[in-house]
């Protein structure tokens, strides 16, 4: 198991029992979990903002391409990159089968089509892609909410070119 998917995990986890929590009606139990994670996330989130400020972004290259890293500075908006290298991280990540076409900062939009060369490859059904590419996404670009994508692109076709050769001279005999 990958530090990643442990960091998938443990926040479900989180979700799920904070979700228990809500179902049982006790408000106060409830209002008082969600505190603790708020108070928590600022404590860590605290800890690596003195990491980041004292290592700089320079010295955090050698571990940007961790999920787990990367998605932890993210959540806490220390992530020396910006948002748009981070998406192309998450491409290739996802196995560089789709190209980013627009991505909407003020929706959170990421708009993608299949690359050429990937289009019916037969290397896994579409939806697994999807989820590939959301988990991607999730670790280096939480600012990435929804991704819609695009029809391929059509295969360029050679252009054939027909043209009238020239008339050869008519001899009479």
């Amino acid at each position: 198991m990958s530090a990643a998917l442990d960091a998938r995990q443990a926040g479900a986890r989180v979700e799920e029992v904070l979700e228990g929590l809500a179902s049982d009606g006790d408000r106060r139990a409830c209002a008082a979990a969600e505190e603790l994670v708020r108070v928590l996330m600022d404590f860590y989130g605290a800890g690596l903002a003195r990491i980041v400020e004292r290592l700089g972004g320079q010295a955090l290259s050698p571990v940007l391409d961790d999920e787990l890293v990367a998605s932890l500075l993210s959540l806490h908006d220390l992530h020396p990159e910006d948002v748009e290298t981070r998406i192309g991280r998450a491409l290739l990540a996802a196995g560089d089968t789709v190209e980013r076409v627009a991505f909407d900062g003020t929706t959170g939009l990421l708009r993608v089509r299949p690359r050429a060369a990937a289009s019916g490859c037969g290397c896994g059904s579409p939806e697994d892609s999807a989820r590939v590419l959301e988990e991607a996404l999730a670790c280096f670009a939480p600012e990435v909410t929804a991704v819609e994508t695009e029809a391929a692109p059509a295969p360029q076709q050679p252009l054939l070119q027909i043209s009238v050769r020239p008339h050869a001279p008519v001899r009479v005999p």
